[in-house]
């Protein structure tokens, strides 16, 4: 919602709701989101590509159209200081070859990695892939019903993948490959299989040659947030299974749903739930119904904020 411009930066509340609903920016939004919306409601497949699509063409519309609209919208703030405006561009060509590797392939320090002062930051990123990583996996597989006994099959081979394709993007000098909790809308239109994860992996490389195109709607954020906005929506449904007369259940669990958007990290409010539900099931009485894995791993979370984060933010 904040990439779409509906939510704002407020000095009174931190965040709000963007009254200028005449930005071309949230329009866009809109159209890609109800028409996604409505048709997968229809049981159409593919009902988010179709929604990016849909909203691609009225941005392209609004781009190619602006000289000749109404000077009174064009002239407006809420059209000049809008992403459209500002950062979307259209394509030049619609097939190119992809950009080399280059510049970026191997090209890492591993010794000034390897050094004392790099400590914080490894373990910074440690936790913040190892609970990424969980977070994505649980819900994707929860909502592919992957899940036995509340346990992911299979997941030493799933955490081995996403580890593998981390350490290779690393190589390659992209940003991290790994699991991404998008996978559900693979999951919705009936992928719960190998194939599926290959078909994409060669979509993909296919996309490559596509790079002006797909940069073209990578780089405007409204064409793309009507897609996280139903993933959103998606993932929701698995909250049913939580108890929520039990509080030492609900309450961590609250913590974590609410960490996760306003910490702007899966890792963070994973963290915070996971660090609540050890102090409360412990104060309940309730702390044998629990792993000792569990408390410990959140005294080295709390030990991590205090001694570690703490130190990295105010340096």
């Amino acid at each position: 919602m904040q990439n779409a411009g509906l939510i704002v930066k407020s000095p009174a509340t931190g965040v709000t709701l963007n009254h200028h609903f005449g930005s071309p920016d949230i329009l866009v939004f809109f159209s890609g989101l109800f028409v996604a919306a409505a048709l997968h409601t229809r049981k159409v497949q593919g009902a988010i590509l179709w929604g990016i699509a849909s909203a691609t063409l009225l941005a392209v519309f609004f781009k190619l159209a602006l000289p000749s609209l109404p000077e009174g919208w064009t002239a407006s703030k809420d059209v000049t200081e809008s992403l459209l405006v500002k950062r979307f561009a259209l394509a030049d060509k619609l097939v190119a070859m992809p950009p080399s590797l280059a510049p970026t392939f191997l090209q890492m320090d591993v010794r000034g990695a390897l050094s004392l002062a790099m400590l914080p930051f490894v373990v910074v990123f440690l936790f913040m892939v190892l609970f990424d990583t969980v977070g994505t996996l649980v819900g994707v597989g929860e909502q592919a019903g992957l899940m036995k006994d509340n346990k992911l099959v299979r997941a030493r081979e799933a955490f081995t993948s996403d580890a593998l394709g981390t350490t290779v993007g690393a190589c390659l000098g992209t940003s991290t490959v790994t699991s991404y909790i998008e996978s559900a809308t693979g999951v919705e239109a009936g992928g719960r299989t190998g194939l599926t994860s290959l078909t994409t992996a060669g979509l993909f490389l296919l996309a490559l040659f596509f790079s002006p195109v797909i940069a073209m709607i990578g780089g405007y954020a409204p064409l793309t947030a009507p897609a996280l906005v139903l993933v959103g929506a998606m993932m929701l449904r698995n909250i049913v299974r939580i108890d929520w007369t039990d509080t030492s259940e609900s309450v961590p669990a609250f913590l974590t749903m609410l960490g996760i958007p306003l910490s702007y990290s899966i890792a963070d409010g994973l963290a915070l739930g996971l660090i609540a539900y050890s102090v409360i099931k412990l104060l309940a009485g309730k702390a044998r119904s629990v792993h000792w894995i569990v408390h410990l791993l959140a005294v080295l979370l709390v030990i991590y904020f205090v001694a570690v984060r703490a130190r990295m933010d105010h340096s």
